[in-house]
């Protein structure tokens, strides 16, 4: 049975990928700030489902939830936030911080603590929910996008550092998916072209199931 550790995970897109992961042979363990949702989402799934809260912003509490997890077979890199769209100048320096922590550090830190743990594992996988916006540029998008193309960079070189190893490496470029993320910005979206998330969670559901001899590095997933 695999152990999964999933951030991000009480809502929007972690969520569904939790409701659908839960399905296959694994112990999951979900990760976000938000413990009611986390609990609630727990009982839902079962015995295989572990929450634990934490601020993935704050390195001492990623140090602690590196602690607790225990072994570990698969890491999805999942929690993000988004910034109304708008020119740099309008954006405060605390929502760059708080899109740069979140989108892109926390998720650099955690694999760090993580990653002696994976090695340990015969089946290793990092799976990085990353964003169209990680290999598109598009208007308004700034600083999300510098965080989500900082990602990428990650996840590319991550995955050359660990090619002689059984490590699987792999990227998720969604197109717009239909979470709450843009709602908390204040932003407008066309809603009836997103992507459902349990749509979403179905393709990370099949990369996660291949066979011992095919990996998929990265998936494009479009409208």
């Amino acid at each position: 049975m695999r152990k999964i550790v999933i951030t991000g995970a009480s809502e929007g897109i972690g969520e569904a990928i939790a409701k659908r992961l839960i399905n296959e042979d694994v112990q999951l363990v979900l990760v976000a700030r938000n413990k009611e949702k986390l609990d609630a989402l727990c009982v839902e799934l079962g015995d295989s489902c572990t929450a634990i809260q934490c601020d993935l912003t704050d390195v001492e509490q990623l140090k602690a939830l590196a602690e607790q997890v225990g072994a570990v077979d698969v890491l999805i890199n999942n929690a993000g936030v988004w910034h109304k769209r708008s020119q740099l100048d309008e954006i405060d320096v605390e929502t760059i911080e708080k899109v740069i922590a979140t989108n892109l550090t926390s998720h650099i830190t955690l694999t760090n603590l993580l990653l002696p743990k994976l090695r340990q594992s015969e089946t290793p996988a990092i799976v990085n929910i990353i964003s169209k916006s990680g290999v598109t540029a598009q208007d308004g998008q700034t600083v999300y996008t510098a965080s989500k193309w900082g990602m990428k960079g990650f996840t590319d070189v991550l995955r050359v550092d660990l090619a002689d190893t059984n490590f699987r490496i792999g990227a998720v470029y969604q197109a717009g998916t239909a979470t709450d993320m843009f709602k908390k910005a204040e932003e407008t979206m066309p809603w009836e072209k997103f992507t459902p998330p349990e749509d979403l969670a179905e393709v990370i559901a099949f990369m996660l199931t291949r066979p011992e001899k095919i990996w998929l590095n990265e998936v494009h997933v479009t409208f």
